[in-house]
């Protein structure tokens, strides 16, 4: 993937990266998935363009240089820590705090249920490290978050931890905790106290690409259990003869390209609203919503189908589509949950003063 140029692909070309738009990068993450059903090399793919393009847009350039062309040549990875062992969407209620001592902060907290923990520490040649949130005006709630480059392998203080998925199996899930760990103050992404508008940036980025990468592995499944169907046979025909599974494909396959249309929609107006200035922040986070809401649910539902197609053998590991239904499950969770995504719709549709938590 780095000798094909997709590793941090929305970075600048200055930090080796191809300069990539959202919707290229939703390209490319549409069809790593429809090639790994798993959507492991997706997430792999997706973390590092979603965050890649945080750090190249806000982080400063001594960082920038130290980590992002590592990123691109595939000899790092760069990812995102920001839940915590009880707090996932509510950062205003994360426990990681940094506290600026004279020339840098000293970061002490746990992140947990993180993508490539295992890949930073043990599998990649020169390491990596998260962009990390973290408390440095607690008192303000979510005004109150920084963002930091924190790198991980060498770093005194830091202790991960693994997690074993049901999921996907491509790319590791675990956490760490942060004890007394110092990073200069030029690993601070953005201004202080504005970590969190920077997240929702890099949220955004990350939901659009899941979108489209969902439709990507539900395609690849569609086309699996098509090929099933029409070579199986009960009762002296192929079961593709069989109006209930038609009319199934059928549903799944105008869902698949609704959501498609939905995810390059959102990635279309985040490049317009980033480049140009031409959509606000709300109107791109609602339509990316949208799209975050609908695909994964829609991704499991096609994938349940396709396996009950495959009759007893769906139920077994040696069946492709099952490690499919449980990559997409993921999704019902990552960069936000589908709960999350309901909320924010509704929020951009009647206004925030019917928001419930305030």
């Amino acid at each position: 993937m780095a000798d094909l140029g997709l590793l941090g692909m929305t970075v600048s070309p200055e930090y080796g990266g191809a300069g990539a738009d959202p919707v290229m990068a939703g390209i490319a993450g549409e069809e790593i998935a429809r090639a790994d059903v798993t959507c492991a090399t997706a997430v792999f793919f997706l973390v590092q363009a979603s965050w890649g393009y945080i750090l190249d847009r806000y982080g400063k350039k001594e960082v920038k240089e130290q980590i992002l062309p590592k990123v691109t040549k595939g000899k790092a990875f760069l990812g995102i820590a920001t839940t915590e062992p009880d707090v996932g969407s509510d950062l205003g209620n994360m426990r990681t705090v940094a506290k600026r001592v004279g020339g840098e902060y000293v970061l002490n907290g746990e992140k947990m249920y993180i993508s490539g923990v295992r890949e930073v520490m043990k599998h990649m040649e020169e390491g990596g490290g998260f962009l990390t949130l973290a408390k440095t005006t607690p008192e303000r709630g979510t005004r109150g978050l920084s963002f930091f480059y924190v790198p991980l392998k060498g770093t005194l203080g830091v202790s991960p931890t693994y997690v074993e998925e049901w999921g996907r199996k491509g790319i590791s899930t675990g956490g760490f905790a942060l004890t007394d760990v110092k990073v200069p103050l030029q690993n601070l992404v953005g201004e202080e106290n504005r970590g969190f508008y920077r997240a929702m940036e890099g949220f955004d980025y990350a939901r659009a690409i899941i979108s489209v990468v969902c439709a990507g592995a539900t395609t690849a499944a569609l086309e699996l259990g098509m090929d099933y169907i029409k070579q199986r046979k009960a009762f002296g025909q192929p079961i593709g003869k069989y109006e209930a599974i038609q009319f199934k494909l059928a549903e799944h396959y105008a869902k698949t390209d609704a959501v498609r249309l939905l995810g390059y929609r959102a990635l279309w107006m985040l490049e317009k609203e980033q480049r140009e200035n031409k959509y606000s922040r709300f109107e791109v986070t609602k339509a990316v919503a949208e799209a975050k809401m609908l695909a994964p649910t829609f991704a499991f539902d096609a994938m349940n189908d396709v396996l009950q197609w495959y009759g007893a053998f769906g139920f077994t590991a040696e069946c492709p589509v099952e490690m499919g239904l449980r990559g997409v499950r993921s999704y019902m969770w990552a960069e936000g949950s589908t709960e999350i995504m309901k909320m924010i719709v509704a929020r951009e549709l009647l206004g925030k003063e019917y928001i419930a938590y305030r």
